[in-house]
């Protein structure tokens, strides 16, 4: 699929969401709820820091990279310039994000180790496809759409790309290796998120959710209908119903899985012996202040 660049404007800005908007809710957040309500709520309600994983400053540079690669002429998207990216890349994130600096010490033979292994993910990246033959119309791109009169429901998609008679492929890119079940059905999730917003803000039901895997150099293609997304639909906003309950009530359990073991939160879990901080006094997110800020940097979920 070749696109063309796209410049209009479809998702609604923070100053643009109506006055019926009651919350906002991120692909990345329902799938804390779905997966554990208790992490959820420590992320969400409780704001507790989390500090990056090596896994995560990866996910997140080579998200970089690859947004990068594309501002070159389309016969300079080559193996050797998105390695010469690596490099600068991490120092823009390091200075744009302090806390990443924390990951290696000065001189650090593992700092050098992990710009290696990200350069690897890009080879992964130019397994499966050739940059060369594409136009992105969207990078990195927040779109936003509101379900139920009260609910936005807002995320980053990686690419977008639009063919073109109008067909819409999400890409998405995954630096972990091919999932397993319980991994699949979070990517699948997300990717579906984002489908739903288009097609309500775009009229139009994208034809290929695109996974890439550039450990494992895989292709996950999923197609949904218009009938499918609409059952999603029902599903986000019962998720949320679902969220406001718990808020009510004071009431996020946790939901132990084979999760729990990449979990910053496990001191505070009753799983593991912790307890979890008082419930703040003010539990209520402001929309427009979710809405503004990013959901879930790039590779975070990776």
């Amino acid at each position: 699929m070749t696109a063309e660049p796209v410049t209009t404007q479809h998702s609604p800005t923070p100053t643009d969401v109506p006055a019926t908007v009651r919350a906002s809710l991120s692909p990345s957040r329902a799938a804390d709820f779905k997966t554990c309500p208790l992490l959820y709520r420590l992320r969400s309600i409780d704001r507790l820091p989390e500090r990056p994983t090596v896994e995560q400053a990866r996910g997140t540079l080579v998200h970089a990279v690859l947004e990068r690669l594309f501002d070159l002429p389309a016969a300079g998207r080559t193996p050797t310039a998105a390695g010469d990216l690596v490099a600068p890349q991490w120092d823009r994130l390091v200075t744009e994000q302090p806390e990443l600096a924390a990951l290696f010490a000065d001189g650090d033979p593992a700092a050098t180790e992990f710009l290696r292994s990200a350069a690897g993910l890009l080879e992964g990246y130019f397994a499966v496809e050739d940059p060369r033959r594409l136009e992105p119309a969207e990078r990195e791109s927040l779109i936003s759409a509101v379900v139920d009169e009260e609910l936005l429901i807002r995320g980053y998609v990686d690419r977008l790309d639009v063919a073109p008679d109008g067909a819409l492929r999400v890409v998405d890119y995954k630096t972990g290796g091919a999932p397993r079940e319980a991994f699949e059905a979070r990517a699948l999730f997300q990717l579906k998120f984002y489908a739903l917003v288009l097609w309500r803000t775009r009229g139009v039901v994208p034809r290929v959710l695109r996974l890439l895997y550039l450990k494992d150099s895989e292709v996950c293609d999923y197609a949904p209908d218009a009938d499918e997304l609409l059952r999603f639909e029902r599903t986000v906003v019962a998720l949320w119903r679902a969220i406001e309950q718990a808020t009510a009530q004071q009431d996020f359990r946790p939901r132990p899985s084979r999760l729990c073991d990449w979990c910053s939160h496990q001191a505070l879990c009753p799983t593991f012996g912790g307890t979890p901080p008082p419930f703040p006094t003010q539990a209520t997110p402001d929309p427009l202040r979710d809405a503004r800020s990013r959901p879930t940097p790039p590779g975070a979920d990776e």
